[in-house]
Parts: C-alpha cells; sequence; structure tokens
C-alpha cells in the first residue's frame, strides 16, 4: 500500500500496517465510514481517500455498491486481457455476481502464477453499505448466507491469501453486518473514530479558504476544541449553509452549533446537554457536595488515580437525580451525553445504536454520560428467551464499556435509579461504579425548612428559613415534592394576595405527599443499603438501612 507524504491518521496507519505485514487482506471499516475525510485541500468519502492514501500501489481497484453496482476504479492491462473482463458493464447492481466475477479472476490470476506465467497484480476490492446486502438480520436466510461465505473467502481461503489481494468491505455499524463475515477470526475489524482536532483544525482551515464569509477573522484554532464529537460532513454542511446566507459563525455560537450537530448525527440516541449550574445549587448535605466537588478538582487537575469510574445516585423518586448530574456537570464544565432510547425491533440495530453512541462518546473528550432509569434501560446478563438475547448482548456492550480503563479521566458514567437493587451486581462493582450516592428525603424540621426556602426564594417569594422552620413542616420532603408545594404556595400568593407564611400554612392542612409513605420509605432503604459510604446518609435515616427491604 502507497501513501502520501501526509501523515495517516491512527486507524489507517493500523491498516496498512496489517495488510503490508501480511496478517490480514480483508478488513472491515466501520464507525464514521459516512463522513467526509481532508484530502488535498478537500474534503472527499471515504472511497476516494482510502484509493488516494492507501491504495496507490494497485493497479486493478474494484469498487462495488447497492446503488452503482461493480465498476473498475482504476483497470489493469491484466485485466483487460482476461476473457470475462467484458461481463464487468453487465453485472449491474447484484452483489452475487459482482462477487462471483472478482473471485473468478482472482481464481485465473492464481492459476497464472501456479503455471509460472508471471506474478500477480494486486488487486484491491472497496465494498460500500457491506451490511446492505450482507445484513445482520438476515443470518439464518440461505441465500444471504451463501455470499457471506463466498466474501468470508477472500479473507483466508486459497488462492485469494496467496495473492496481493486485498479486500475493504466499509459499513456503517459492525453489528450490522452479516456474523460469518464480521465474526470472521482472519478479517481484521477497523473504526474510524469520529474526527479528532488535528482533523477538525484541517477541516476549518480549509472551509475557511473556501467559504470566508462564514469566518470572523478573529476565530483563531480554539475553534477546533469546541468542536469535538462533530463530524467534518455536518461542518461543512453548515459552513456552507452559513455562507449562503452571508452569516458569520461568531465564536458564541460554536457551543450551540456542536449541540445541535452532535444531536442530529446521532440521530435522537443522545440528548445532549450543556449545564450553567453548580452544585451550589444542589440542596443537599454538604458531606455529599464536598466529595462530589473534590471529585470534580481531581478531574480538572487530571489526577485520575483517585477518580471513581463512574456513580449511581439512588433514592426515592423526586430526590432530583437528573438535576443532580446537571449540577455536577456545571461544576466539572463538561458536557453531558444523556442517552435515550437505543433500542429497535431489527436484529443488529439496537447494537449499531450503541455503537454509534460509544463512537460519539470517545470523541468527546471530557464527558459524562448519564443513564436515566438505569434498572430498565441497561438490560440484564440473562433475561430468558423472551427477546432473543438482545438484553443480554447489550449488557455485555454496556458493562465492556464501562470498565475500560482508558476512559477513566475521558468519561464518567452517572446511573440513576430508584431501584439500584434491580441493576445488575456486576454493572455496579468498583472498576465500572466506583461510588454509590444515596439522595434522600429531609430528615429534620429544619432541612425540610431549608429546602422550602430555596425553592420558594427561586419564585421570589421566601419568608426565610427561621420564618418556615416555625411551620409543622413534613419530614422525609422530596425535592419533588417541596417543587410542587412550594408552586401551589406562590399560586395562592399571588392569586389570593396572601402572605408567603400563611399560603404555606394554608398549603399544609390535608397535605398528602406525592410519593405514599410505604413507597418512599421501601426505595430509601434500598438507597441506603447500597450507599458507598455512610457519611452520605443523615445519621437520623441510618436506621432504615438496618431493616430488610
Amino acid at each position: 500500500m502507497n501513501t502520501a507524504t501526509t501523515v495517516l491518521p491512527p486507524w489507517a496507519q493500523a491498516l496498512k500496517l496489517a495488510y503490508e505485514s501480511g496478517a490480514h487482506g480483508q478488513f472491515i471499516l466501520h464507525g464514521n465510514v459516512a463522513d467526509r475525510f481532508v484530502l488535498n485541500g478537500r474534503l472527499v468519502g471515504v472511497v476516494e481517500y482510502l484509493d488516494a492514501r492507501l491504495l496507490q500501489g494497485f493497479p486493478l481497484v474494484f469498487v462495488f455498491d447497492p446503488g452503482n453496482g461493480l465498476s473498475a476504479l482504476r483497470s489493469s492491462e491484466g485485466f483487460q486481457a482476461w476473457p470475462g473482463a467484458a461481463q464487468l458493464s453487465s453485472v449491474g447492481h447484484d452483489p452475487r455476481a459482482a462477487v462471483e466475477l472478482i473471485s473468478r479472476y482472482l481464481r485465473y490470476r492464481g492459476n497464472l502464477r501456479a503455471l509460472g506465467r508471471g506474478e500477480a497484480e494486486p488487486v484491491a476490492v472497496l465494498v460500500r453499505g457491506a451490511d446492505q446486502f450482507l445484513p445482520a438480520n438476515r443470518a439464518g436466510d440461505f441465500e444471504t448466507a451463501s455470499l457471506a461465505s463466498l466474501v468470508r473467502d477472500w479473507a483466508g481461503e486459497s488462492p485469494f491469501a496467496e495473492l496481493p489481494f486485498v479486500s475493504l468491505l466499509i459499513a456503517d455499524n459492525l453489528h450490522d453486518l452479516h456474523p460469518l463475515v464480521a465474526n470472521n477470526p482472519r478479517v481484521e475489524r477497523v473504526q474510524l473514530p469520529l474526527p479528532q482536532k488535528p482533523e477538525i483544525e484541517q477541516a476549518l482551515a480549509q472551509l475557511r479558504v473556501d467559504h470566508p464569509s462564514a469566518f470572523d477573522a478573529g476565530q483563531g484554532s480554539e475553534i477546533a476544541d469546541q468542536l469535538a464529537g462533530v463530524s467534518l460532513s455536518a461542518l461543512q454542511s453548515l459552513v456552507r449553509r452559513r455562507a449562503h446566507e452571508g452569516q458569520q459563525l461568531a465564536e458564541a455560537d460554536w457551543i450551540n452549533v456542536r449541540k445541535a450537530m452532535i444531536e442530529g448525527d446521532a440521530a435522537g440516541l443522545i440528548e445532549f446537554i450543556r449545564s450553567e449550574r453548580t452544585l451550589d445549587d444542589y440542596h443537599s448535605p454538604e458531606a455529599l457536595k464536598a466529595w462530589l466537588r473534590q471529585d470534580m478538582a481531581l478531574w480538572r487537575k487530571s489526577d485520575l488515580r483517585a477518580l471513581p469510574m463512574g456513580y449511581i445516585f439512588c433514592g426515592p423518586v423526586g430526590t432530583g437525580k437528573t438535576y443532580l448530574v446537571e449540577c455536577l456537570a456545571g461544576e466539572a464544565s463538561v458536557p453531558v451525553v444523556k442517552l435515550k432510547n437505543f433500542r429497535d425491533r431489527w436484529v443488529g440495530s439496537s447494537e449499531g445504536n450503541l455503537e454509534k453512541i460509544f463512537r460519539l462518546i470517545r470523541a468527546l473528550g471530557r464527558c459524562i454520560v448519564f443513564v436515566d432509569e438505569a434498572d430498565q434501560t441497561l438490560g440484564k446478563r440473562d433475561s430468558g428467551s423472551g427477546d432473543s438475547g438482545l438484553s443480554g448482548r447489550l449488557y455485555s456492550m454496556i458493562a465492556q464499556e464501562m470498565s475500560d480503563g482508558k476512559n477513566r479521566g475521558r468519561v464518567m458514567w452517572i446511573l440513576a435509579s430508584s431501584r439500584p437493587d434491580l441493576i445488575e451486581v456486576d454493572l455496579k462493582r468498583p472498576g465500572r461504579i466506583d461510588v454509590k450516592i444515596p439522595l434522600l428525603p429531609t430528615s429534620t424540621e429544619h432541612e425540610s425548612a431549608g429546602l422550602l426556602h430555596a425553592l420558594l426564594k427561586r419564585l421570589d417569594v421566601s419568608p426565610g428559613v427561621d420564618a418556615l422552620a416555625e411551620l409543622d413542616l413534613p419530614l422525609l420532603l422530596t425535592p419533588g415534592a417541596a417543587e410542587a408545594l412550594a408552586v401551589k404556595v406562590y399560586r395562592r400568593v399571588r392569586t389570593l394576595e396572601e402572605s408567603t407564611v400563611d399560603a404555606v400554612r394554608a398549603c399544609l392542612v390535608g397535605y398528602q405527599p406525592p410519593v405514599p409513605l410505604d413507597v418512599l420509605e421501601f426505595q430509601m432503604r434500598i438507597a441506603i443499603r447500597e450507599a458507598t459510604d455512610m457519611q452520605f446518609v443523615p445519621e437520623r435515616l441510618r436506621p432504615y438501612g438496618a431493616t430488610p427491604a
């Protein structure tokens, strides 16, 4: 494989080494394969990039995709002299006919070589959209399996393994590809990541030349830092649109632009949150906030030896688990990626969705991955035969990603659940989740007064903590219940022109907590028993943890 003087990205270097060393002749390129790539001052597709950077030493290069059929990107004299070359134009869009034509030619070259009639010429095959005609969801279909077997033979059977032959199968997601090919031990799987800072800087430099009207002259290379996780194709589309509208992309726009582009690329699989809140905005025991602030300080200083891989925030419904995640993200000044519904009805699609999510997370740099309702979202190691093993496969992928030591200091996982006892024990072990923090209701009248004061203060109607503490406020008050009470008080103040104290007193008459007491206490017991450290649990609530749940 020949290369230009330009330094290859790591994935291309790995591919080149594996082929030139003879370790592999077939490669599955998956991941960010639909993006654009910087090539000689242009942004091009993956086929053109591979040809220019890796395949210039191959006189014969076939390209096949379901839309355009089979063609020769570059044809050789040896192929033109082959009697079957005339069939190239008649193959059309039939993948079996294309695979068989290429295989016949390679066997022809192998026979010539065996007869001592010249060396076999290097041949490359680029297959775009391999997952479209070799899909995982048709693994039981005989015709598809037969075609997958033919493609699999290219990886190591004679004569293909003895020839200077490379086949590059391109698919968006590895799990979308037929298992006969995807799981072949003789194939090298190469994941193309989302662009990193050097690629983004190159693309921005070229886009600035092509569309200067879209850029502020004062903008520097720091823009690339703000665009981690953004595909070059999305970036190119945005710049072209702004240039056409005659609008400049100001530096303040890039954060919102990044959010929109990442969510667009993720196709509804994630929600991208950037928080302006800090732990000062969260009403909780100081011991809890002090611990979290210490961890965030370690993260900012890149002192990773004591930094947890992840947290579980557990506790009754309404205790502000999601809100705490937003405050923690603001404290760390990192984005939050919230996982949405990535499960799909089609075989392989859910796994492919997770691949896409993980690819995005790795490209973002430092970020928090938030999984709400984790007991439902993360699946089970063994969920029986009801879903054909899907939950088990998803569980395995998530568990592996969560325990990847290379992510320490880059990705922090936060799981939230009111039923942490339903989350698989393996997912909660140290090395995946190091710290389990219970979020609990108030345990004293003064805590209830402080919580209600914080919420009424946001509504500009608080009479102060001392005035509220004189009222008969309920215990075991959650932030959710307190917020509902505060809104009710505010409504009375504004509509009946009552004082806040009178409004609170009136709202407490016949007060019913939004969560039944038995449910609240049951979820409290579970959360306390899960706690990593009892310093997170107020002393008055610790007896709940000793009561059988």
